[in-house]
Parts: C-alpha cells; sequence; structure tokens
C-alpha cells in the first residue's frame, strides 16, 4: 500500500495477502510483515483469520523478537468477536510476565479500556509504568503513550493526579492540555446546540489530531547503523575504501553512542539502532543500483532497516543488555 494511499481506498484483504507472501520471499521480516497484515485482516473484519496468523506466528515463539506483543495484539482481537474468557487469560499471562517492551502493556490495558473494565485498564497501565519508568531518568519515546493511556483511564475514573500523571502533562506537547483532553464531560459538548461549546470542542480534536499526526509521521526509529564485529570486519575486507568511515570496530561503537547522545539532546525522540549484515547490505546496494562502497548509501540502509521492524529502542530499557552485543548491562558499559 502506498503511504498516500486513503485509508477508505485500502483493499485490506488484498493487502494482508500481499503481505503474507513478502513474509514468504523474506522470512527475517516476517514477523513485522505478519503483524501488519494481522492489522489489515482486523481492519477488513476478518478477525478469525487475523487470530490465525497471531497462531501462526506464536506457534514458532522461540524465533519471536517480541512473543508478548502477539500475544496482545491476539488478546485484543479475540475480544472483539465474542472470545472474552481466552482474552482475558492471555491478558493475565502477559501482566504476569511483565514484558520490558511497553507496546504490549498499552494494547492489552487499552483492550480493558474499550470493554469499560477501568479500574482493570488503570491497574495495567499502571503495572507497566512500574516495571518500566521506576527509577528512569528520562522516559523512554515509546513509554509516553504508556503514560498518557493511563492519565486517560484515571481521568475517567476521577482519581487525583499522581506524579505520574504530572509527568505525562509535561511530555504532552499539544497546546491543549492532556486534562482537558481526557475530560469525560467532553461527551457532552457533542449534543450541544452552543456555538461556544461546539468551537472549543473543535480545537480540541484539532489539537489532538496533530498529536496523532505527529506520533504516525515517526512510524519508526531515527536510526543508527551498527556494525558487529565480525560484520565489520567482513565489509572492510570486502570494500576497503569503508575504513574512511569505520577506522575500528571499538570508534565505530563509540561513534554510535555519541551520535545518539547528541541527537538526543538536541530534542529528538524515537530513537533506535539496527545491525547490519553484509549479504543484505549487498542486495540492498544491488536494488538501489548503487556499488556498496558508496558512504552515502550506509544512512539509506539504515533507514530501509528500520522501516522493516529491525530496530532496537535506544536507550535500553533499565537493566537490559547493551546495544553493543557485549551482554553486559547498558549502564555498566556503553551507557556509563
Amino acid at each position: 500500500m502506498r503511504p498516500d494511499t486513503p485509508a477508505e481506498n485500502v483493499d485490506h484483504t488484498a493487502e494482508a495477502a500481499r503481505l503474507e507472501r513478502t513474509a514468504d520471499r523474506y522470512p527475517e521480516d516476517a514477523e513485522a510483515l505478519l503483524v501488519q497484515a494481522a492489522a489489515h485482516l482486523e481492519l477488513a473484519g476478518d478477525r478469525p483469520a487475523a487470530s490465525s496468523l497471531y497462531d501462526r506466528l506464536l506457534a514458532a515463539q522461540d524465533g519471536l523478537e517480541n512473543p508478548f506483543l502477539v500475544r496482545a495484539l491476539k488478546a485484543a482481537n479475540l475480544w472483539e468477536y465474542g472470545h472474552e474468557a481466552e482474552a482475558r487469560a492471555i491478558i493475565e499471562g502477559v501482566r504476569a510476565a511483565a514484558p520490558r517492551d511497553p507496546a504490549p502493556w498499552v494494547i492489552v490495558a487499552e483492550a480493558l479500556e474499550s470493554h469499560d473494565e477501568l479500574e482493570q485498564a488503570q491497574e495495567t497501565f499502571t503495572e507497566g509504568a512500574r516495571v518500566l519508568l521506576t527509577d528512569v531518568p528520562e522516559p523512554p519515546y515509546s513509554t509516553h503513550p504508556l503514560l498518557f493511556g493511563r492519565h486517560r483511564v484515571r481521568r475517567m475514573l476521577g482519581l487525583a493526579h499522581d506524579e505520574w500523571d504530572t509527568l505525562a502533562d509535561t511530555l504532552h506537547t499539544s497546546p491543549v492540555s492532556l486534562d482537558e483532553l481526557h475530560d469525560p464531560k467532553r461527551v457532552w459538548s457533542l449534543g450541544s446546540d452552543n456555538p461556544a461549546e461546539l468551537q472549543a470542542e473543535i480545537s480540541r480534536l484539532r489539537a489532538e489530531l496533530g498529536t496523532f499526526r505527529e506520533a504516525l509521521s515517526r512510524p519508526f526509529p531515527v536510526a543508527v547503523l551498527h556494525w558487529p564485529a565480525s560484520e565489520l570486519s567482513e565489509l572492510l575486507a570486502a570494500y576497503p575504501s569503508l575504513e574512511s568511515e569505520y577506522p575500528s570496530h571499538e570508534e565505530h561503537l563509540a561513534t554510535i553512542e555519541e551520535s545518539l547522545r547528541e541527537l538526543s539532546s538536541s530534542g529528538t525522540p524515537n530513537l533506535g539502532i539496527v545491525s547490519g549484515t553484509v549479504p543484505s547490505y549487498e542486495a540492498f546496494a544491488a536494488s538501489e543500483g548503487m556499488s556498496p562502497a558508496e558512504v552515502s548509501l550506509l544512512p539509506q540502509y539504515a533507514t530501509t532497516l528500520a522501516a522493516r521492524g529491525r530496530a532496537v529502542e535506544w536507550p535500553p530499557q533499565r537493566g537490559t543488555a547493551c546495544w553493543c552485543g557485549s551482554g553486559r548491562v547498558y549502564g555498566e558499559c556503553h551507557g556509563e
């Protein structure tokens, strides 16, 4: 599907079939492609087929990068077509596993919220925040929806602000505050014939739409390219002219961390790292009709890998392994 194709003109069933065929051709990207295919099937109203795709992925769980994300998506989908008990069981399993990725927390909490389980949704959002944000000085970009969703549900429940609600307000950049956007009384204004109230609601909706557009404009991270030591050696042996770009592996790793910290300090959100391989890079160069020795091709390759869902978030979540592959915790390695 072209990115400028209007949503109403999309044949979701055909797009899902295309993504499945692409997954068969590129098994290394099958997880991301099949998750997208399942989303199209949900939009087409074929929820049982979407569940079958989630089951297909989970059957190969040992090879999944984000098994809890797939489980969360399956639970949300099951509940939408009458399998509430199974959905609840999966949701409880996801919560008990306490994944280090915010996406599963957001998906299961929003599933509970959409079925009016507001207390459970609030507890789930809070559990996710506790797991991911305790003792974290700056919430990663990917955790913002967790904080915003938690704020929304707590506002609907009429709970008083706490520190995380205040943090959500701070992170929210729209000219309309979260308190106003999440005000349960907003729905009343939709049936009002008072022009002032209707104009105020239009302003709020425009601000909310602007926030959504900003998020959608960054569907994948700004990614920096990382070469594992063995891959970098193979790359430089095949294309010696790239030695000016990569004097040594140690310097390459240091440059990655330095570049990401500079981007972060300049206010760039949603940062990540993609790891390259020589065969993949050579195939990409061939598809672009360029030589792999072209330095200008490297950032394009990084962007393509990020668009294919190959990026890992930077900085890593607290207590997780460093992105460089050393096996050490990030805080004791490049995060020092």
